[in-house]
């Protein structure tokens, strides 16, 4: 029972761990159009700045910015970084900073304190666009205004400063509160605002916002309300000073898109998409035609000035079989690579003997035909070496047939000293037989086998010190005069 139970819980976990970044799959919409999002692929922008100022008044606290029959006028001041998530919500950083001016009274005797609070908050701020949230599917009017709700939390410092006519606090009558701007503080806001786009590039908007500031002393009454000495305090019974701004202020949008995200109407975009996939579409087979009459239509034509006669690929493209930048319909040898210049063939080895002598010869083999390859343990000659065994047995039948050279065969470590000696004694062997078979005289070449010990790369010894390739060349033939 306890099995079953645990397949039943394993079964669905590795149906959901298999690889999920072909699309569409189970966590895609199933769409075949579905592509990874990135800059690349954004059609809106969604970035911007808001900068705006305004009024700032003191309302739910022991002293108030609406005292009497007056207002005591403040002023704030913002400016936010602001990201649009999608076009319904968005998340803005705001620094903001201002002063309210309030005032209270304790006792008749006192007067009427007067007292400001000079403010610095940093807050993360949450936008909601209720009007792209509640639009309307047959509402086909411009879209320039817009409502928008707002609430964030962050961090605040503030001054305060009281006066009044007591005597309190040193005789002076003045009470002042230093807050700094950390972790000690939190404040709490939220509000609404209306907004106007005046261009791509710029909006308006009025902006009224609520301020928990959850302290009892941000309005300049003291630092409690259970002492003594600080009176102001017991006017109310609450423990946070409350205030409200009232802004107007300006967003730029960044970005090089025609349209951003929060004036983004997703109706409007699904009805274009519609109405383009709904349209008809002329389609012209070949429409750029066939300037080089290759049979490859120019719209997908990869070489458009194919010469007249050339075999192509699909792409449009002369072909060259060899490969060696000649195509096939200048390439005398069409099978086998050689320069333009020799129109597509090899050239042909040319020797002048009476200037080389017998030493010249000699190095005149080894620098370009060095290196002959064998298998490992074995006589046979790689086919990688037969060209150059061509070569070096056309130098050699250009050579006085009376001079003799030493065909030397070398191996590397591996194995005795006796079975390498006979060896490259095989090997050397079958270099010879392979250029008198080419036609070199037999009186000109002496095979000489000598093992181990005569190895191109001595700090091979043993074989395991050194990479393959410096043992592959160990196991070589080379050419010497006797």
């Amino acid at each position: 029972m306890k099995i079953n139970l645990l397949s039943l819980l394993v079964i669905p976990a590795v149906m959901y761990s298999q690889n999920t970044e072909k699309y569409p799959n189970t966590f895609s919409s199933g769409s075949t159009y579905v592509k990874k999002f990135d800059n690349k692929s954004r059609l809106f922008n969604d970035w911007s700045i808001s900068v705006g100022g305004g009024g700032a008044f003191m309302q739910s606290a022991d002293l108030t910015s609406f005292y009497g029959k007056g207002v005591n006028l403040g002023w704030n001041t913002y400016i936010s970084l602001d990201k649009q998530i999608s076009h319904v919500f968005g998340l803005g950083l705001q620094y903001q900073q201002g002063q309210t001016n309030q005032q209270g009274m304790i006792n008749p005797v006192y007067g009427v304190a007067n007292a400001n609070t000079k403010y610095k908050q940093i807050s993360l701020i949450g936008d909601v666009n209720f009007s792209n949230l509640l639009l309307r599917v047959d509402n086909n009017s411009t879209y320039r205004w817009a409502l928008h709700g707002y609430a964030g939390l962050g961090l605040q410092g503030y001054k305060t400063y009281l006066q009044d006519k007591s005597a309190l606090w040193n005789g002076r009558g003045v009470l002042e509160v230093n807050q700094d701007l950390d972790i000690a503080s939190f404040f709490y806001q939220a509000g609404a605002g209306i907004k106007y786009k005046i261009s791509k590039l710029l909006d308006i908007e009025a902006r009224l916002m609520y301020i928990m500031s959850g302290d009892d002393e941000f309005d300049g009454g003291g630092w409690d309300n259970t002492s003594v000495e600080y009176p102001y305090n017991r006017i109310k019974n609450t423990n946070s000073d409350n205030m409200f701004t009232a802004n107007l202020g300006l967003t730029f949008k960044l970005g090089k898109h025609l349209s951003h995200l929060a004036w983004h109407d997703p109706l409007e975009y699904l009805e274009n998409r519609i109405s383009k996939l709904g349209a008809p579409i002329d389609f012209v087979v070949c429409e750029k035609g066939d300037n080089d009459n290759d049979g490859v239509c120019d719209d997908w034509d990869r070489q458009l000035d194919t010469p007249a006669g050339a075999r192509v690929d699909g792409a449009g493209v002369a072909l060259d079989i060899d490969l060696d930048g000649v195509i096939d319909l200048y390439d005398k040898c069409v099978t086998v690579p050689g320069p333009a210049s020799n129109n597509g063939c090899p050239e042909v080895l040319k020797i002048n003997v009476n200037k080389i002598d017998i030493k010249q010869s000699v190095v005149e083999i080894n620098k370009n035909f060095e290196g002959i390859e064998f298998d490992l343990n074995s006589d046979v000659i790689r086919s990688i070496s037969f060209d150059r065994l061509d070569k070096a047995a056309a130098i050699i039948k250009s050579l006085d047939s009376k001079t003799q050279y030493l065909v030397i065969g070398a191996t590397d470590t591996r194995g005795s000293a006796a079975y390498n000696k006979k060896l490259s004694q095989r090997r050397a062997d079958a270099v010879v037989k392979y250029l008198v078979d080419k036609g070199v005289d037999p009186y000109m070449l002496l095979a000489e086998g000598r093992g181990k010990d005569d190895l191109k790369y001595p700090e091979c010894n043993p074989y395991t010190k050194c990479p393959e390739w410096k043992n592959e060349a160990n196991r070589r033939v080379y050419f010497s005069e006797k």
